[in-house]
């Protein structure tokens, strides 16, 4: 296992832990990279033979834990004002006025009420221990991170100043600002001048939405230092690793080095990621949404009972696929002309079509005896090599292959040239010709130019050693590099003209996907965590699940940004291509996501009183909430389809801003209710929840907001649909 994945990512955490600081983009997005980086780096190491110090389930431990830590980093809010206002209040305090010290006096025993009352009392108690916090977690992260190159065997070359023996202090000062916070915290919590009001505030809302997730953090911090400093302290000899992947996702899966030298690996990730979004959201879709004020058995007006079955998931579950019992003969011979087309079956048949094509003069009399005589067969080779079975390529591909099939011929004319064929001089123009060669094959981003440069330079140069009829090198070098420059030219035309791989394209198709699996999420997200009956409440299995969900659209979206950095290499004919709309809308979607993952996240901390109260109330929402969600739902289905079908947006769509502030002003009127009949509210146990309440709601109203962007941004995209005028009569 190469460390130096572990190692990036933990450089990255330590950059995403510097507080205060404004919203930096590129690093969230260098921190989803990592998430996905660190799953396709331990798979990589389970899948293979190696030589490692490192066990396989403490690397998926690692893993987890890492993956943990980054996922509560991308929760904080790290434009916090707590250290600002903990700054201007010591000022404050160091004046020392009499007319301070009098109205500290005469409100001793009062509570506070203004915002900036009470955020006086929290630079008073929080600053100095969070700050402790941050400062503790950095030199965790800093100190697993020399850990780890120094059991990867690394230290030598990366040179860390630290060494693996400073984890355990850096532990125990982590455990001591824990516990420090906690109790700062506790104290500040219960204290009797902090008015129950305070969780109104946004600006104080927004300092304990801050410190809270920090505090998270820190835990998740904790537990991967202690796992670091377990492995360092009961750290193994280097040891032979045999595979530990399981073998049914083996076939399916290759090592780092394979997918490289295949290439399209950009392309090859993105369809793959696809396709495990895609089976995950379709078993998440199948299942029923049914509103929560509707899970109580009611009696119909004939008095039968109107209480919901699981008939309804089953009758979904049929729509979507067919068990094996009910699959006739029909069916299959439907699923397998389906597969047929499928990209195998595409790559096949060009493959297919091509070799035919080429060999032509092989089976004609007139040309046979060139054919071998000249060996242009290695076009028919070429072909094999250079076609992709997803991508392209590029008219940087083309040249850049073209350009070492070119330099291969030549070179290796020259090198049989220069000593008539003397395999000493030979091997020497060799070493100088291969060597960077197979560098480019092996480490660049363009490794087929790499292979077919190696692959004319050795054909050339040992046709003319084996060559009885002595034929000029010129002519040979000229006759196999014409062939290997037609094979490149027959082979990437081929994929421009069936069945191409635009990245342009799939970006649109995968942009609307992803709307869907959002509308998907939306809808799952809403009926697990929000409207639900108390004996329903989310389960540990429910949570781990959920965040599995969003890990992997972390990694599709990932994939997504991937996607159009490869529209910068395309040509457009028509007019060059604009990515800034869709640059903003991926950015949109993914803010719209982290909203749902906010929302989610804040609901385990409390239940709306409103949820647990009569059933009278609960329906009397229920008109309400479900207008709020169809609005939503209905606007991510119309903007997906705008983008698959490429169709324009209509001008006016349902607005889901309407609807939200009518539900909550429903809300409000029956809190009015509810605080007129007098029932009773817990003091300092209820302020926690009371943050995440109005946390919840805020990032419910962030979500309208995004969508509004979409809009925006996807009429961009596509266009706007305005309304043709009607002729008066």
């Amino acid at each position: 296992m190469n460390s130096l994945s572990f190692h990036e990512a933990l450089e990255t955490i330590g950059r995403s832990l510097i507080f205060p600081r404004q919203q930096n983009i590129l690093l969230r997005n260098d921190l989803a990279w990592h998430f996905v980086r660190l799953s396709t780096a331990v798979r990589d190491f389970t899948i293979e033979f190696s030589i490692s110090r490192f066990d396989p389930e403490d690397i998926r431990c690692v893993r987890n834990l890492m993956q943990g830590v980054i996922r509560a980093l991308l929760a904080i809010d790290p434009d916090t004002t707590l250290f600002d206002i903990h700054a201007v209040n010591r000022e404050q305090e160091s004046l020392g006025t009499d007319q301070n010290q009098r109205r500290r006096g005469q409100k001793k025993e009062e509570q506070l009420r203004s915002p900036q009352e009470i955020l006086g009392l929290i630079a008073r108690r929080l600053p100095n221990p969070a700050n402790a916090l941050v400062k503790a977690m950095i030199a965790c992260t800093t100190d697993c991170d020399h850990t780890l190159i120094f059991l990867g065997g690394q230290h030598h070359s990366l040179r860390p100043s630290n060494t693996p023996q400073d984890l355990a202090v850096s532990l125990q000062a982590l455990s001591m600002a824990i516990i420090a916070f906690d109790e700062a915290d506790v104290v500040l919590m219960d204290e009797s001048k902090l008015h129950p009001a305070a969780s109104t505030f946004p600006e104080v809302v927004s300092l304990f939405l801050f410190v809270h997730p920090l505090r998270q953090a820190a835990d998740n911090v904790q537990a991967l230092s202690s796992k670091i400093l377990s492995m360092h302290q009961n750290r193994r000899s280097w040891t032979p690793q045999l595979p530990s992947y399981p073998w049914q996702k083996q076939l399916n899966r290759s090592n780092a080095q394979v997918r490289h030298d295949r290439g399209g690996l950009t392309a090859g990730f993105y369809f793959r990621t696809k396709t495990q979004l895609e089976r995950t959201m379709g078993d998440l879709q199948s299942r029923p949404f049914v509103p929560s004020g509707r899970k109580d058995e009611a009696l119909g007006p004939q008095g039968t009972s109107t209480k919901p079955s699981a008939q309804p998931k089953a009758k979904v579950l049929s729509n979507m696929s067919k068990t094996s019992d009910q699959k006739t003969i029909r069916y299959q011979l439907w699923e397998l002309l389906h597969r047929m087309q499928g990209f195998e079956a595409r790559f096949a048949f060009k493959v297919v079509l091509v070799t035919t094509l080429l060999s032509v003069p092989a089976w004609l009399e007139q040309s046979r005896e060139w054919w071998n005589n000249s060996e242009i067969w290695w076009t028919v080779v070429t072909v094999w090599l250079m076609t992709h079975p997803r991508v392209s390529g590029t008219f940087q591909d083309l040249a850049a292959r073209l350009l070492c099939v070119a330099l291969g011929a030549i070179w290796g004319g020259f090198a049989f040239a220069a000593g008539d064929g003397n395999p000493y001089v030979m091997a020497v123009f060799a070493a100088v010709f291969m060597i960077p060669m197979m560098h480019r094959y092996t480490q660049s981003a363009h490794p087929r130019s790499g292979l077919i440069g190696c692959i004319s330079f050795t054909v050339v140069s040992l046709r003319a050693v084996t060559d009885e009829n002595r034929s000029p090198i010129s002519t040979i070098a000229w006759t196999k590099g014409l062939a290997f420059a037609v094979g490149i030219l027959a082979s990437i035309l081929t994929n421009w003209v069936m069945w191409p791989f635009v990245a342009r394209h799939e970006l649109k198709k995968s942009l609307a996907t992803m709307m869907l699996h959002l509308a998907i999420l939306y809808r799952s997200v809403i009926s697990k965590y929000i409207y639900y009956n108390e004996e329903q409440a989310p389960s540990a299995e429910d949570i781990e699940r959920s965040e599995m969900l969003e890990g992997r659209l972390r990694e599709g979206f990932v994939r997504i940004r991937q996607l159009l950095e490869l529209t910068r290499h395309e040509i457009r004919l028509r007019a060059p291509f604009d990515p800034l709309p869709y640059s903003a809308l991926i950015e949109a979607c993914d803010r719209f996501f982290e909203h749902l993952v906010e929302v989610r996240q804040s609901s385990l901390y409390f239940q709306p009183s409103l949820q647990v109260n009569t059933r009278e109330v609960n329906d009397s929402l229920i008109p309400y909430r479900r207008d709020a969600v169809a609005v939503i739902l209905m606007n991510l289905y119309i903007l997906a389809s705008a983008l698959r079908t490429n169709e324009p947006v209509p001008r006016y769509m349902p607005s889901a801003a309407a609807a939200r502030k009518k539900l909550i002003d429903r809300m409000e009127e029956l809190e009015v209710n509810r605080t007129h009949e007098g029932q009773p509210r817990e003091r300092g146990a209820r302020r926690w929840a009371d943050v995440y309440r109005y946390a919840f709601a805020s990032a419910l109203t962030d979500i309208v907001e995004q969508l509004q962007l979409l809009q925006k941004y996807t009429k961009e995209v596509t266009g706007e649909a305005g309304y043709a005028a009607i002729p008066m009569d």
